[in-house]
Protein backbone atom coordinates (compact mmCIF):
# COMPACT_ATOMS: atom_id res chain seq x y z
CA UNK A 1 0.00 0.00 0.00
CA UNK A 2 1.96 2.98 -1.38
CA UNK A 3 5.20 2.02 0.40
CA UNK A 4 3.17 1.14 3.51
CA UNK A 5 2.13 4.76 3.64
CA UNK A 6 5.64 6.12 3.47
CA UNK A 7 6.86 3.74 6.14
CA UNK A 8 3.90 4.57 8.38
CA UNK A 9 4.28 8.31 7.93
CA UNK A 10 8.02 7.98 8.44
CA UNK A 11 7.57 6.19 11.78
CA UNK A 12 4.89 8.63 12.92
CA UNK A 13 6.14 12.17 12.67
CA UNK A 14 9.88 12.39 12.05
CA UNK A 15 11.49 15.74 12.90
CA UNK A 16 8.17 16.75 14.41
CA UNK A 17 9.61 19.10 16.99
CA UNK A 18 12.46 20.54 14.91
CA UNK A 19 10.60 21.75 11.84
CA UNK A 20 11.25 25.29 10.67
CA UNK A 21 8.06 26.10 8.81
CA UNK A 22 5.82 29.10 9.32
CA UNK A 23 8.40 30.54 11.74
CA UNK A 24 8.91 27.21 13.50
CA UNK A 25 6.05 24.77 13.77
CA UNK A 26 4.75 24.53 17.33
CA UNK A 27 3.49 21.24 18.64
CA UNK A 28 0.28 22.87 19.83
CA UNK A 29 -0.63 23.48 16.19
CA UNK A 30 -0.94 19.74 15.79
CA UNK A 31 -2.34 18.71 19.14
CA UNK A 32 -6.09 19.15 18.79
CA UNK A 33 -6.90 17.11 21.92
CA UNK A 34 -7.80 19.26 24.95
CA UNK A 35 -5.49 18.93 27.94
CA UNK A 36 -8.53 18.37 30.15
CA UNK A 37 -12.32 18.46 29.98
CA UNK A 38 -14.82 20.19 32.24
CA UNK A 39 -18.58 20.18 32.53
CA UNK A 40 -20.59 22.64 34.62
CA UNK A 41 -24.16 21.63 35.49
CA UNK A 42 -26.98 23.38 37.35
CA UNK A 43 -28.91 21.44 40.01
CA UNK A 44 -31.34 22.51 42.73
CA UNK A 45 -29.52 23.04 46.02
CA UNK A 46 -32.44 23.06 48.46
CA UNK A 47 -31.04 26.39 49.70
CA UNK A 48 -33.02 29.58 49.28
CA UNK A 49 -31.83 31.74 46.36
CA UNK A 50 -28.93 29.39 45.66
CA UNK A 51 -28.27 26.90 42.83
CA UNK A 52 -25.80 24.06 43.14
CA UNK A 53 -23.28 24.12 40.31
CA UNK A 54 -21.45 20.81 39.95
CA UNK A 55 -18.06 21.19 38.27
CA UNK A 56 -16.70 17.96 36.79
CA UNK A 57 -13.03 17.92 35.77
CA UNK A 58 -11.62 15.06 33.67
CA UNK A 59 -7.83 14.98 33.36
CA UNK A 60 -6.43 12.48 30.82
CA UNK A 61 -3.24 10.75 31.94
CA UNK A 62 -1.56 12.10 28.80
CA UNK A 63 -1.72 15.58 30.38
CA UNK A 64 0.25 14.48 33.45
CA UNK A 65 4.02 13.99 33.42
CA UNK A 66 4.83 10.75 35.24
CA UNK A 67 8.06 9.87 37.04
CA UNK A 68 9.28 6.30 37.40
CA UNK A 69 9.72 4.94 40.91
CA UNK A 70 10.31 1.51 42.45
CA UNK A 71 6.67 0.43 42.22
CA UNK A 72 5.71 1.95 38.86
CA UNK A 73 5.00 5.50 37.72
CA UNK A 74 3.75 8.47 39.74
CA UNK A 75 2.23 11.77 38.66
CA UNK A 76 0.39 14.60 40.33
CA UNK A 77 -1.54 17.70 39.42
CA UNK A 78 -3.59 20.46 41.02
CA UNK A 79 -6.85 22.07 39.93
CA UNK A 80 -8.05 25.58 40.70
CA UNK A 81 -11.61 26.68 39.89
CA UNK A 82 -12.15 30.44 40.28
CA UNK A 83 -15.63 31.96 40.00
CA UNK A 84 -15.76 35.70 39.24
CA UNK A 85 -18.63 38.09 38.60
CA UNK A 86 -19.54 38.60 34.94
CA UNK A 87 -17.22 41.62 34.69
CA UNK A 88 -14.25 39.56 35.98
CA UNK A 89 -13.62 42.15 38.66
CA UNK A 90 -14.69 40.36 41.85
CA UNK A 91 -13.70 36.85 42.93
CA UNK A 92 -16.87 35.19 44.25
CA UNK A 93 -15.45 31.81 45.27
CA UNK A 94 -12.38 29.69 44.57
CA UNK A 95 -11.48 26.06 45.24
CA UNK A 96 -8.08 24.40 44.84
CA UNK A 97 -7.21 20.73 45.27
CA UNK A 98 -4.52 18.23 44.29
CA UNK A 99 -4.56 14.66 43.08
CA UNK A 100 -1.86 12.00 42.91
CA UNK A 101 -1.83 9.16 40.38
CA UNK A 102 0.04 5.84 40.56
CA UNK A 103 0.13 3.31 37.72
CA UNK A 104 2.06 0.09 37.18
CA UNK A 105 2.71 0.20 33.44
CA UNK A 106 4.17 2.88 31.20
CA UNK A 107 1.44 2.29 28.59
CA UNK A 108 -1.09 3.60 31.10
CA UNK A 109 0.71 6.93 31.36
CA UNK A 110 0.23 7.67 27.65
CA UNK A 111 -3.25 6.25 27.18
CA UNK A 112 -5.89 8.60 25.76
CA UNK A 113 -8.64 6.51 27.35
CA UNK A 114 -7.52 6.58 31.01
CA UNK A 115 -8.24 9.65 33.09
CA UNK A 116 -8.75 11.05 36.56
CA UNK A 117 -12.22 12.40 37.40
CA UNK A 118 -12.91 15.17 39.95
CA UNK A 119 -16.09 16.84 41.23
CA UNK A 120 -16.51 20.06 43.21
CA UNK A 121 -19.77 21.89 43.95
CA UNK A 122 -20.44 25.61 44.27
CA UNK A 123 -23.58 27.22 45.69
CA UNK A 124 -24.27 30.39 43.74
CA UNK A 125 -27.05 32.91 43.28
CA UNK A 126 -28.65 32.81 39.81
CA UNK A 127 -26.85 35.02 37.31
CA UNK A 128 -23.96 35.17 34.87
CA UNK A 129 -20.42 34.35 36.01
CA UNK A 130 -16.92 34.13 34.59
CA UNK A 131 -15.26 30.81 35.48
CA UNK A 132 -11.55 30.11 35.12
CA UNK A 133 -10.37 26.53 35.58
CA UNK A 134 -6.66 25.72 35.58
CA UNK A 135 -4.99 22.32 35.74
CA UNK A 136 -1.32 22.48 36.81
CA UNK A 137 0.97 19.52 36.26
CA UNK A 138 3.22 19.38 39.32
CA UNK A 139 6.26 17.75 37.67
CA UNK A 140 6.47 19.87 34.50
CA UNK A 141 5.09 23.06 36.10
CA UNK A 142 2.84 23.45 33.03
CA UNK A 143 -0.53 25.19 33.44
CA UNK A 144 -3.56 24.44 31.25
CA UNK A 145 -6.42 26.95 31.69
CA UNK A 146 -10.00 27.07 30.39
CA UNK A 147 -12.02 30.29 30.73
CA UNK A 148 -15.78 30.47 30.11
CA UNK A 149 -18.89 32.45 30.96
CA UNK A 150 -21.54 30.38 32.71
CA UNK A 151 -25.19 31.10 33.48
CA UNK A 152 -26.38 29.90 36.87
CA UNK A 153 -30.08 29.14 36.46
CA UNK A 154 -32.92 29.75 38.90
CA UNK A 155 -34.35 26.28 39.62
CA UNK A 156 -37.02 27.23 42.15
CA UNK A 157 -40.19 25.30 41.21
CA UNK A 158 -42.73 27.46 39.39
CA UNK A 159 -44.61 25.09 39.21
CA UNK A 160 -41.98 22.84 37.60
CA UNK A 161 -38.34 23.18 36.57
CA UNK A 162 -35.57 20.98 35.24
CA UNK A 163 -31.84 20.70 35.95
CA UNK A 164 -29.14 20.63 33.32
CA UNK A 165 -28.69 17.36 31.44
CA UNK A 166 -25.76 15.10 32.24
CA UNK A 167 -24.63 12.72 29.51
CA UNK A 168 -23.46 9.45 31.04
CA UNK A 169 -20.41 7.47 30.03
CA UNK A 170 -22.46 4.30 29.94
CA UNK A 171 -25.94 3.05 30.69
CA UNK A 172 -26.55 2.68 34.41
CA UNK A 173 -27.77 -0.79 35.39
CA UNK A 174 -28.43 0.42 38.91
CA UNK A 175 -30.18 3.78 38.97
CA UNK A 176 -28.19 5.36 41.77
CA UNK A 177 -26.70 8.83 41.97
CA UNK A 178 -23.66 7.28 43.64
CA UNK A 179 -22.95 5.14 40.57
CA UNK A 180 -23.06 7.91 37.97
CA UNK A 181 -20.08 8.12 35.61
CA UNK A 182 -20.50 11.35 33.61
CA UNK A 183 -19.36 11.82 30.03
CA UNK A 184 -17.54 15.08 30.80
CA UNK A 185 -16.24 15.74 27.29
CA UNK A 186 -19.66 15.35 25.66
CA UNK A 187 -18.11 13.15 22.96
CA UNK A 188 -20.43 10.24 22.15
CA UNK A 189 -18.40 8.63 19.35
CA UNK A 190 -17.72 5.51 21.42
CA UNK A 191 -21.26 5.03 22.76
CA UNK A 192 -23.26 1.98 21.71
CA UNK A 193 -26.77 0.81 22.58
CA UNK A 194 -28.21 4.28 23.02
CA UNK A 195 -27.47 7.67 24.58
CA UNK A 196 -27.76 7.51 28.40
CA UNK A 197 -28.62 10.72 30.27
CA UNK A 198 -29.41 11.87 33.80
CA UNK A 199 -31.27 14.95 35.03
CA UNK A 200 -33.63 16.07 37.77
CA UNK A 201 -37.17 17.44 37.67
CA UNK A 202 -38.40 19.75 40.45
CA UNK A 203 -42.17 20.01 40.95
CA UNK A 204 -44.33 21.75 43.55
CA UNK A 205 -46.88 18.90 43.43
CA UNK A 206 -47.11 15.26 42.30
CA UNK A 207 -48.19 15.08 38.67
CA UNK A 208 -48.10 13.01 35.50
CA UNK A 209 -46.05 14.53 32.69
CA UNK A 210 -44.99 13.67 29.17
CA UNK A 211 -41.30 14.12 28.34
CA UNK A 212 -40.36 14.74 24.72
CA UNK A 213 -36.78 13.99 23.65
CA UNK A 214 -35.36 15.41 20.41
CA UNK A 215 -31.90 15.20 18.90
CA UNK A 216 -31.06 18.13 16.62
CA UNK A 217 -28.21 18.35 14.13
CA UNK A 218 -25.99 21.42 13.75
CA UNK A 219 -28.66 23.06 11.56
CA UNK A 220 -31.18 22.50 14.39
CA UNK A 221 -33.06 19.98 12.27
CA UNK A 222 -34.64 17.18 14.29
CA UNK A 223 -33.11 13.81 13.42
CA UNK A 224 -34.57 11.72 16.24
CA UNK A 225 -37.60 11.89 18.55
CA UNK A 226 -39.14 9.78 21.28
CA UNK A 227 -41.49 10.29 24.25
CA UNK A 228 -41.61 9.13 27.86
CA UNK A 229 -44.51 9.27 30.31
CA UNK A 230 -43.37 9.97 33.86
CA UNK A 231 -44.92 10.38 37.30
CA UNK A 232 -43.03 13.01 39.31
CA UNK A 233 -43.16 13.56 43.04
CA UNK A 234 -43.47 16.78 44.93
CA UNK A 235 -39.93 18.08 45.19
CA UNK A 236 -37.11 16.29 43.34
CA UNK A 237 -37.42 13.39 40.87
CA UNK A 238 -34.27 11.89 39.39
CA UNK A 239 -34.51 10.72 35.78
CA UNK A 240 -32.24 8.09 34.24
CA UNK A 241 -33.07 7.57 30.60
CA UNK A 242 -31.42 6.04 27.55
CA UNK A 243 -32.35 7.35 24.12
CA UNK A 244 -32.43 4.38 21.80
CA UNK A 245 -30.51 6.03 18.94
CA UNK A 246 -26.75 6.52 19.30
CA UNK A 247 -25.68 6.02 15.67
CA UNK A 248 -24.30 9.54 15.28
CA UNK A 249 -22.13 10.51 12.38
CA UNK A 250 -19.28 12.94 13.00
CA UNK A 251 -20.55 16.37 13.96
CA UNK A 252 -22.29 18.63 16.45
CA UNK A 253 -25.69 17.91 18.00
CA UNK A 254 -28.17 19.16 20.59
CA UNK A 255 -30.34 17.10 22.91
CA UNK A 256 -33.62 18.83 23.73
CA UNK A 257 -35.84 17.73 26.63
CA UNK A 258 -39.34 19.22 26.85
CA UNK A 259 -41.71 18.72 29.79
CA UNK A 260 -45.39 18.69 28.73
CA UNK A 261 -48.54 18.59 30.87
CA UNK A 262 -51.56 16.36 30.28
CA UNK A 263 -52.90 18.78 27.66
CA UNK A 264 -49.60 18.59 25.75
CA UNK A 265 -48.71 22.15 26.75
CA UNK A 266 -45.00 22.79 27.22
CA UNK A 267 -44.13 23.62 30.81
CA UNK A 268 -40.34 23.87 30.58
CA UNK A 269 -37.47 22.72 28.35
CA UNK A 270 -33.69 22.44 28.35
CA UNK A 271 -31.05 21.74 25.72
CA UNK A 272 -27.64 20.10 25.97
CA UNK A 273 -24.97 20.24 23.21
CA UNK A 274 -22.83 17.19 22.48
CA UNK A 275 -20.73 15.92 19.62
CA UNK A 276 -19.34 12.86 17.89
CA UNK A 277 -15.64 13.07 17.16
CA UNK A 278 -12.73 10.66 16.93
CA UNK A 279 -9.59 11.63 18.78
CA UNK A 280 -6.96 12.32 16.14
CA UNK A 281 -9.24 14.05 13.66
CA UNK A 282 -9.15 17.85 13.32
CA UNK A 283 -11.64 19.44 15.72
CA UNK A 284 -13.56 20.92 12.78
CA UNK A 285 -13.91 17.57 10.99
CA UNK A 286 -17.70 17.33 11.04
CA UNK A 287 -18.18 16.18 7.45
CA UNK A 288 -17.48 12.46 7.05
CA UNK A 289 -17.34 12.68 3.25
CA UNK A 290 -14.66 15.36 3.49
CA UNK A 291 -12.66 13.25 5.94
CA UNK A 292 -12.87 10.35 3.49
CA UNK A 293 -11.75 12.57 0.59
CA UNK A 294 -8.71 13.55 2.64
CA UNK A 295 -7.50 9.96 2.36
CA UNK A 296 -6.27 10.86 -1.15
CA UNK A 297 -2.62 10.62 -0.13
CA UNK A 298 -2.84 7.18 1.46
CA UNK A 299 -5.74 5.42 -0.28
CA UNK A 300 -6.35 4.59 -3.91
CA UNK A 301 -9.30 6.12 -5.78
CA UNK A 302 -11.07 2.75 -5.74
CA UNK A 303 -10.65 2.45 -1.95
CA UNK A 304 -12.04 5.95 -1.42
CA UNK A 305 -14.94 5.21 -3.76
CA UNK A 306 -15.71 1.98 -1.89
CA UNK A 307 -15.85 3.82 1.46
CA UNK A 308 -18.03 6.64 0.13
CA UNK A 309 -20.50 4.25 -1.49
CA UNK A 310 -21.60 2.86 1.85
CA UNK A 311 -25.41 2.88 1.76
CA UNK A 312 -25.77 4.29 5.29
CA UNK A 313 -23.63 6.52 7.47
CA UNK A 314 -22.96 3.54 9.71
CA UNK A 315 -21.66 1.52 6.76
CA UNK A 316 -19.42 4.41 5.68
CA UNK A 317 -18.03 4.71 9.19
CA UNK A 318 -17.41 0.96 9.36
CA UNK A 319 -15.54 0.96 6.02
CA UNK A 320 -13.54 4.01 7.09
CA UNK A 321 -12.52 2.32 10.35
CA UNK A 322 -11.72 -0.93 8.57
CA UNK A 323 -9.43 0.93 6.19
CA UNK A 324 -7.41 2.42 9.05
CA UNK A 325 -7.32 -0.97 10.74
CA UNK A 326 -5.62 -2.28 7.58
CA UNK A 327 -3.07 0.55 7.67
CA UNK A 328 -2.12 0.08 11.31
CA UNK A 329 -3.54 -2.63 13.53
CA UNK A 330 -4.89 -0.80 16.62
CA UNK A 331 -7.76 -1.83 18.94
CA UNK A 332 -9.55 1.51 18.43
CA UNK A 333 -9.22 4.16 15.77
CA UNK A 334 -8.25 6.78 18.39
CA UNK A 335 -5.34 4.54 19.45
CA UNK A 336 -3.98 4.43 15.88
CA UNK A 337 -0.85 6.67 15.84
CA UNK A 338 -0.72 6.86 12.04
CA UNK A 339 -4.36 7.97 11.92
CA UNK A 340 -3.69 10.71 14.51
CA UNK A 341 -0.50 11.87 12.81
CA UNK A 342 -2.10 11.94 9.36
CA UNK A 343 -5.02 14.13 10.42
CA UNK A 344 -2.82 16.39 12.53
CA UNK A 345 -0.95 17.15 9.33
CA UNK A 346 -4.22 17.66 7.45
CA UNK A 347 -5.35 20.17 10.11
CA UNK A 348 -2.05 22.05 9.97
CA UNK A 349 -2.15 22.19 6.17
CA UNK A 350 -5.68 23.64 6.28
CA UNK A 351 -4.65 26.26 8.83
CA UNK A 352 -1.50 27.39 7.01
CA UNK A 353 -1.76 26.70 3.27
CA UNK A 354 -5.37 27.49 2.33
CA UNK A 355 -5.80 29.98 -0.53
CA UNK A 356 -8.15 29.34 -3.46
CA UNK A 357 -8.96 25.91 -2.06
CA UNK A 358 -8.40 23.94 1.13
CA UNK A 359 -4.82 23.75 2.37
CA UNK A 360 -4.86 19.94 2.55
CA UNK A 361 -5.60 19.90 -1.19
CA UNK A 362 -2.77 22.30 -2.13
CA UNK A 363 0.72 21.36 -3.30
CA UNK A 364 2.34 22.45 -0.06
CA UNK A 365 -0.36 20.64 1.88
CA UNK A 366 0.24 17.46 -0.11
CA UNK A 367 3.97 17.51 0.60
CA UNK A 368 3.46 18.40 4.25
CA UNK A 369 1.00 15.55 4.76
CA UNK A 370 3.28 13.07 2.97
CA UNK A 371 6.65 14.08 4.35
CA UNK A 372 5.86 16.08 7.44
CA UNK A 373 7.48 19.39 8.39
CA UNK A 374 10.65 20.19 6.42
CA UNK A 375 13.96 20.61 8.20
CA UNK A 376 14.43 24.01 6.59
CA UNK A 377 12.40 26.46 4.51
CA UNK A 378 14.26 28.93 2.29
CA UNK A 379 11.82 31.73 1.34
CA UNK A 380 12.22 34.19 -1.55
CA UNK A 381 9.14 36.45 -1.57
CA UNK A 382 10.66 39.59 -3.16
CA UNK A 383 13.50 38.55 -5.50
CA UNK A 384 13.96 40.82 -8.52
CA UNK A 385 12.83 39.30 -11.83
CA UNK A 386 11.48 36.19 -10.08
CA UNK A 387 8.14 35.03 -8.87
CA UNK A 388 7.89 34.38 -5.10
CA UNK A 389 9.14 30.89 -4.29
CA UNK A 390 10.05 28.59 -1.40
CA UNK A 391 12.50 25.73 -1.12
CA UNK A 392 11.66 22.99 1.35
CA UNK A 393 14.57 20.83 2.42
CA UNK A 394 14.37 17.36 3.96
CA UNK A 395 17.87 16.43 5.08
CA UNK A 396 17.16 12.82 6.04
CA UNK A 397 15.57 12.15 2.66
CA UNK A 398 18.12 14.19 0.71
CA UNK A 399 15.22 16.01 -0.96
CA UNK A 400 14.73 19.68 -1.90
CA UNK A 401 11.35 20.77 -3.25
CA UNK A 402 10.62 24.11 -4.93
CA UNK A 403 7.21 25.84 -4.79
CA UNK A 404 6.48 28.90 -6.97
CA UNK A 405 3.68 31.45 -6.51
CA UNK A 406 2.98 32.29 -10.16
CA UNK A 407 -0.12 34.42 -9.42
CA UNK A 408 1.26 36.48 -6.54
CA UNK A 409 -1.69 35.54 -4.33
CA UNK A 410 -0.04 32.83 -2.22
CA UNK A 411 -0.95 29.94 -4.51
CA UNK A 412 2.37 28.09 -4.35
CA UNK A 413 2.67 25.26 -6.90
CA UNK A 414 5.23 22.47 -6.74
CA UNK A 415 7.59 22.58 -9.74
CA UNK A 416 10.03 19.92 -8.57
CA UNK A 417 9.04 16.57 -10.13
CA UNK A 418 7.97 13.95 -7.62
CA UNK A 419 9.76 10.77 -8.54
CA UNK A 420 9.07 7.12 -7.80
CA UNK A 421 6.18 6.21 -5.55
CA UNK A 422 5.66 9.79 -4.37
CA UNK A 423 4.42 10.76 -7.82
CA UNK A 424 1.44 8.43 -7.52
CA UNK A 425 0.03 10.34 -4.57
CA UNK A 426 -0.92 13.33 -6.71
CA UNK A 427 -4.29 13.49 -8.49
Amino acid sequence: MKIIFLLLLTIVGFNFANAQIENATEQNDFNNSPKFYEDLLNFSSGKENKTRVDVFIQVPYTTVQFVKNDSGFAGSYSVTVSVFDKDKEKLIEEKTWSDKIFVNKFDQTISKNIYSLNLKSFYLAPGKYFVRTAVDDIESKAEFPIEIYFNVRDLSTKPISISDIMILEKRMEEHSINKIIPNVSGNVASLVNGLPVFYEIYSNAPQKINIKYSILDKRLKSIFKENQTQLVDSGKTQIFYTLKDSSFSLGLYNLRVEIMNGDDKKLVSIQRPFFSHWVGLPTNAADLDKVIEQLIYIASSSQISFIKKGKTKEEKLKRFQDFWQSVYNAPKIEDNPVFSEYYRRVAYADDHFSQYFSGWNSDRGMVFILLGPPDNVDRHPFDIDAKPYEVWQYYNLNVSLVFVDRTGFGDYRLITPLTGDLYRFRR
